[in-house]
């Protein structure tokens, strides 16, 4: 809305609307700090330094004539010049995204970049071999693998293709078009070393291995196993399977994760989990792009030869 008081602002909307003046690079930056509210975590979501983030910021106020920011304590706030480019700033994002998914939507090459996010236990437990197969087969596709505990938004163009544990499907965005896989099962491991002492009674209590702040699962029985009070936290699955494998306790873990682990075993008296179902999601154009759609015929074939792994039966 317009502020009278602010002699910057009426300069700022009217350049913001005139889209030939502005580098859209410039705006990126804008909106990450906008989003994110400090230059740092900016950065860090583009994947620059924190001079590149202030550079841009301080282009594009050069540009409009007008302060985007108030530094403060708690970070950054945007000012009432702010406030109004924020919002055309926002269309001209969903204009660029709209015009670049409809031109990777006919790009029928199968050169050229493909983004997949996933968990990375399913990359580094399960898929890394696949997709190795399918990089092989086509060389000419540049593979960037997302693994990370953040979801990627397709929406935004942050990832192509993505591969999702789904426990509901009608929490899926109505814009994805998604391919169902197989059900995704999890219990309760502990490593084979602990298993053998408590046999002998030489192991009990036994602590639970628990990630963060989190406790045991409502649906994680110890079965014929005496826990202790006090659990043993770590910080990220990679130190839970860990901790696990040294004895440290007992943990819920995918199936596909434990049982191809020779030292590891369930624990007695517990029963299987189901975590959800696998889906590969794309959006809209992008899923009639050659690459995804070769991508994601390979994988939902590799998927599904998976099925009795992830379902804890082999």
């Amino acid at each position: 809305m317009y502020n009278a008081l602010d002699p910057g602002f009426g300069e700022a909307h009217r350049a913001v609307r005139d889209c030939t003046m502005i580098d859209w690079d410039d705006v990126r930056y804008f909106l990450a700090v906008a989003r994110e509210g400090s230059v740092r975590a900016a950065a860090g979501r583009l994947g620059v330094n924190h001079a590149t983030v202030l550079r841009r910021i301080a282009q594009l106020e050069e540009r409009l004539g007008a302060q985007m920011f108030e530094k403060l304590p708690s970070g950054y706030r945007l000012t009432a010049a702010g406030e109004e480019v924020l919002e055309l700033a926002d269309q001209m994002e969903a204009s660029s995204l709209q015009l670049e998914t409809r031109i990777f939507g006919r790009d029928q090459s199968v050169r050229g970049r493909l983004r997949v996010t996933l968990a990375p236990p399913l990359a580094t437990h399960l898929l890394m071999p696949d997709f190795a197969d399918f990089a092989r087969l086509h060389p000419d596709i540049e593979m960037e693998i997302l693994s990370s505990g953040d979801l990627a938004n397709l929406t935004n163009r942050e990832a192509d293709v993505a591969i999702r544990v789904v426990y509901d499907r009608k929490t899926l965005p109505l814009n994805l078009h998604g391919l169902k896989g197989p059900e995704l099962f999890g219990s309760v491991y502990m490593s084979r070393n602990l298993l053998a002492a408590w046999h002998t009674g030489a192991a009990d209590p036994i602590r639970w291995i628990v990630i963060s702040s989190h406790g045991k699962p409502d649906w994680a029985d110890e079965g014929d196993v005496r826990t202790a009070e006090v659990p043993f936290r770590v910080t990220d699955a990679q130190a839970q399977i860990v901790a696990v494998r040294q004895g440290l306790g007992i943990t819920t873990l995918p199936c596909f994760v434990a049982d191809a682990d020779p030292l590891l075993a369930r624990v007695p008296g517990t029963d299987l989990h189901l975590y959800g179902t696998l889906w590969l999601l794309t959006q809209g154009e992008t899923r009639k792009t050659k690459r995804v759609r070769l991508f994601t015929e390979f994988i939902s074939r590799r998927l599904s030869a998976y099925a009795p792994l992830l379902a804890g039966l082999s």
